[in-house]
């Protein structure tokens, strides 16, 4: 029995660490835990990123899809004032639950997803209303990452930070992070190139964001080689035409000296394109020519910079945009059953990448999430297109497998057995 538990552990720390040593072959999720309900999770948050100013209801709803809760403990189903069609009651549920973020890491582990990128929004770290929250869905995502073997990384997003902040919020968070948290330690949490990797997204678009481009240099410095929470590998979430400086990046050379700098860069797609007959055009005008770059900028400093193309399986966000006074369409981009998401990892592998970002696993504001939604949602949100609720995980599980050439890459997604 002993040698039987003791081959069991080491299975299991093996394929842990697995998981968190490296990019290349996996596919890995965004993983935004933003989703908090009254009463859950003992952090006495309202309404959170469900609706406006703490109120979730008909006609103050912010998400655009229903999630799937039937997985859920029934202690972690949170009633809310919707209707399913036929009157019964709509859940929905917190990330600040244990048990909700445990299931939503089963689930990776279920359909072969590596890992998750864990969003820590500078502009809430320090709010008094929702740093608890942050708090606890770390926790949890940490214990959770532990059980299941799956990798997690800390990903700053900096949208919203005024100028300073980076310095006063998003290196005090994360000195805090891995000098007393020590998240660094543990054994899920992903390395690239043998160092612990830490995510910044938000560098270089030209949206009038407050913070500066000094700023993220600076930052990308400290994140490499401060004295106590440096020696990292760093990720960034950079524009999708951060080569040519147009359309949604800054026109700024410093943009280009911030990336040679980084060990991986991600360019945001999400909304970039609508429809699988564009992906042709992208692969041949912009993965190719990014990764020639960054091979180029690498060959010169003598070591890699990798590239982590983000795939997304639609787009809608006709909820949110009411809220603020404008005008969207339902389903703005389509998922087609998932052969939309399919052709854009299938045109990021031909073109030589090697991993995939997967924008979201639970984004239900813009309804880019794969996790399970519902195809029976309250009337108002956008329904799931495909039979089964969980079809966008297993969509996202089979990104993994035609990445390590367990099976092809064709123009056609694979069918389900």
């Amino acid at each position: 029995m002993r040698l039987l538990l003791a081959a069991l552990l080491l299975f299991l720390t093996t394929t842990t660490l697995r998981a968190a040593d490296g990019l290349a072959g996996k596919v890995f999720v965004g993983y935004q835990g933003w989703f908090a309900a009254p009463a859950v999770g003992g952090t006495n948050v309202r309404w959170h990123h469900y609706g406006h100013q703490g109120k979730f209801e008909p006609a103050n709803a912010s998400v655009e899809m229903w999630p799937d809760v039937a997985d859920l403990p029934a202690a972690d189903r949170v009633a809310t004032p919707f209707k399913h069609p036929g009157g019964r009651t709509a859940e929905v549920f917190s990330s600040a639950s244990p048990a909700t973020v445990d299931v939503h890491f089963a689930w990776m582990k279920q359909y072969g997803i590596d890992g998750a990128f864990l969003q820590r929004f500078g502009a809430s770290v320090n709010s008094k209303g929702v740093a608890p929250h942050l708090a606890r869905v770390l926790d949890n995502v940490r214990k959770s990452a532990a059980a299941h073997g799956r990798a997690y990384c800390v990903m700053y997003d900096l949208s919203g930070l005024k100028r300073g902040q980076i310095k006063s919020v998003v290196m005090d968070d994360w000195r805090r992070l891995a000098t007393e948290l020590k998240v660094r330690d543990d054994r899920t949490y992903l390395k690239h190139a043998g160092k612990p990797l830490v995510a910044v997204w938000g560098i270089g678009f030209n949206d009038d964001r407050d913070y500066t481009l000094a700023e993220c240099a600076e930052l990308l410095e400290f994140l490499k080689n401060d004295p106590t929470a440096g020696g990292n590998a760093v990720m960034i979430g950079v524009p999708f035409y951060w080569r040519t400086g147009n359309r949604d990046a800054l026109a700024d050379p410093l943009l280009h000296d911030i990336i040679a700098r980084a060990d991986v860069v991600s360019p945001w797609a999400v909304g970039r394109y609508a429809k699988p007959q564009q992906l042709a055009k992208v692969r041949t005008d912009v993965y190719e020519p990014d990764l020639k770059w960054l091979a180029d900028r690498g060959a010169q400093a003598k070591r890699e910079i990798a590239y982590l193309p983000v795939v997304f399986p639609g787009f809608s966000w006709r909820n949110l945009q009411k809220l603020r006074g404008k005008d969207a369409p339902l389903d703005a981009i389509p998922r087609l059953g998932g052969q939309f998401m399919w052709a854009q990892a299938v045109a990021a592998k031909r073109a030589g990448a090697t991993a995939i970002y997967v924008a979201m696993f639970d984004e239900i504001d813009e309804a880019t999430a794969v996790f399970k939604v519902s195809a029976d949602p309250p009337e108002g949100f956008l329904k799931l297109d495909a039979p089964r609720s969980d079809h966008y995980l297993w969509l996202t599980g089979e990104l993994g497998r035609m990445l390590r050439g367990e099976i092809p890459a064709h123009e056609e997604m694979p069918v389900r057995k």
